[in-house]
């Protein structure tokens, strides 16, 4: 049976549940493919007991809790929200335009320990070191492109050119 992508998405939510099948799995998304992913509810309701957020400020917190290796999509973040507000365990109040999420005393009770300890120890912390290298490296490269002469950016392209070389060579060694 050949489903649209939208379809496939809904059909997976109902068989599995609002946070995807498997091992806290479900798709991984965005540019880096497959991830591995947490428990959205987990996070949410954890960083919740803390203070007060945002949607926006919660999906920061978790990427920067877990180095980078979890960044949950906003479709993801937002339903499990609202899933949460229908359950008792949170309230919305607007602020701004924005809507600002709390904990209710309810949802104190549903708190557990926060997931971003199950990530860590999924994550080799090399990994995580690494992504932040990748990261720092392409945001100086976009400031070359952006702000540099056209002798820099020549000089910044020979640079990653043996950069690459040199990265290989590291692939090669037994």
């Amino acid at each position: 049976m050949m489903m649209r992508p939208h379809h496939r998405e809904h059909h997976q939510r109902h068989r599995h549940g609002p946070f995807g099948g498997g091992r806290g799995g479900g798709r991984g998304g965005g540019r880096g493919g497959r991830q591995r992913r947490g428990n959205v509810r987990a996070a949410v309701l954890s960083l919740l007991a803390e203070r007060p957020m945002h949607g926006y400020e919660i999906i920061q917190e978790i990427a920067r809790r877990t180095g980078g290796g979890w960044s949950p999509s906003p479709g993801s973040v937002y339903p499990t929200l609202q899933m949460l507000a229908d359950e008792g365990l949170i309230s919305a109040e607007e602020e701004g335009g924005k809507k600002l999420f709390t904990l209710t005393d309810h949802g104190r009770t549903e708190h557990t320990a926060p997931p971003w300890r199950d990530i860590d120890i999924q994550l080799d912390p090399v990994d995580g070191e690494l992504r932040t290298a990748i990261r720092l490296l392409g945001s100086a490269m976009e400031q070359i492109s952006h702000a540099g002469t056209p002798e820099q950016k020549a000089r910044a392209v020979e640079l990653y050119n043996e950069l690459r070389r040199k990265l290989y060579a590291i692939l090669a060694e037994e």
